[in-house]
């Protein structure tokens, strides 16, 4: 009967110390989930086979974008980029290329900073990506985000504090733009943004090998689910994400999109 108590016992103690580990892992769950993820806004992730990064930012936050740094000159690099926005006390959170441009670095389309227009909305098709409509326009204000159609852009234009076009479409109202062709052989590393359908998240993505537009669109609509989603570019396409040990380089970029945080 002694054996017997004594077993008993040391089974209750048993569950009793299984309830108390069962709580400590309960009341530590909130603390870790809210510890940051280690890339900071930005991840990896796989879709059909393929990585793309993917920087994601809230209405409120403060993005921006840059063309002219305070000398008057292009900002043209991350480096240069970083360097601005710690001179203001700022921290660069991440940023990548936002748009086309000609040779010397001008926006090709609509390009909008601080509220003020630099380059003028330009509506017509022609040739090049750009020129691939329906292209649109990434448009940041003061409580939410907007990916638009040009021509539903030009009719209704909100007031932006930043904006950038180009082209083209990626995804409009859910639908791929018609233009895509699933088997195409262009690829290259491709970069965009899309915005969810309360205008209160913006997705930036960089694929990390080169695909084709009908898998890069496809990407936005299927895996992040986001029903509005613009082409950046392609030939160009680079990314800072100091949290991911990304600082990417090459030839001058012009429009620069960015997010800035306290340092």
């Amino acid at each position: 009967m002694a054996g017997m108590t004594t077993a008993m016992t040391r089974i209750a103690g048993m569950a009793m110390l299984a309830r108390l580990l069962a709580l400590a892992a309960l009341l530590a769950a909130p603390a870790l989930a809210s510890e940051p993820a280690a890339g900071g806004p930005c991840r990896d992730t796989r879709f059909e086979g393929v990585t793309y990064t993917v920087c994601e930012v809230s209405a409120g936050q403060d993005l921006r974008l840059w063309l002219t740094a305070p000398d008057g000159r292009p900002v043209g690099s991350f480096e240069r980029l970083r360097e601005i926005a710690e001179a203001d006390g700022r921290r660069l959170v991440f940023a990548m290329n936002a748009g086309m441009y000609h040779a010397d670095r001008s926006p090709v389309g609509l390009y909008v900073e601080e509220g003020t227009e630099a380059a003028p909305l330009v509506s017509a098709g022609g040739g090049g990506n750009f020129g691939l409509l329906p292209n649109g326009i990434f448009c940041v204000a003061d409580e939410r985000f907007a990916v638009l159609e040009t021509r539903a852009f030009r009719a209704a234009p909100p007031a932006c504090r930043f904006a950038t076009q180009s082209g083209p479409m990626l995804v409009i109202g859910g639908d791929l733009h018609p233009r895509f062709l699933p088997d195409s052989d262009s690829l290259y590393i491709r970069n965009g943004v899309g915005v969810s359908a309360d205008g209160r998240r913006a997705v930036f993505a960089i694929s990390r090998a080169p695909v084709n537009f009908h898998a890069f669109a496809r990407f936005f609509r299927d895996e992040l689910d986001l029903p509005d989603a613009l082409y950046l570019d392609g030939s160009i396409s680079r990314l800072y994400a100091p949290g991911l040990g990304r600082n990417e380089g090459g030839r001058p970029m012009g429009p620069i999109v960015g997010l800035l945080a306290d340092r």
